[in-house]
């Protein structure tokens, strides 16, 4: 596969929450790839989202303005305009309520995903088993 994109976007595991329609709504996300041009994001069920959007990574306490370039099922691959790679001001304290449910909607989606990885070690245990008798 012929890579096209002008920065080698880095794997990450970020939380993640989009801002559409002037952030009166919102939809949690995670990071799996992110550049200074652009990022691919998943999400845990089907969100409908405009074009244009607005990513706020908490670890990283930056919001940056994006447009969405592409849609595959739950996962979109954003593009960061030139004029918003510069980190913005963190939420105002005001937000906090809304903060700690992005919080509990990250924590609920990590505690899903170690919930399939456990299976997964289970699974694959027994299968060894089965095999030693």
């Amino acid at each position: 596969m012929v890579e096209r994109r002008r920065s080698v976007r880095q794997k990450s595991f970020l939380a993640g929450c989009i801002y559409f329609n002037d952030r009166r709504r919102s939809a949690e996300c995670l990071i799996r790839e992110i550049s200074d041009q652009g990022a691919r994001i998943v999400f845990s069920r089907a969100v409908n989202i405009p074009d244009l959007v607005e990513l706020y990574v908490p670890q990283r306490e930056q919001t940056v303005r994006a447009r969405v370039h592409w849609r595959k099922g739950n996962a979109i691959g954003l593009i960061f305009p030139r004029a918003a790679r510069t980190p913005s001001v963190p939420p105002a304290s005001n937000e906090l309520a809304q903060r700690v449910s992005q919080l509990e909607a990250e924590i609920l989606l990590l505690r899903r995903i170690l919930n399939r990885l456990k299976r997964k070690i289970e699974s694959v245990g027994a299968w060894d088993e089965r095999l030693l008798t």
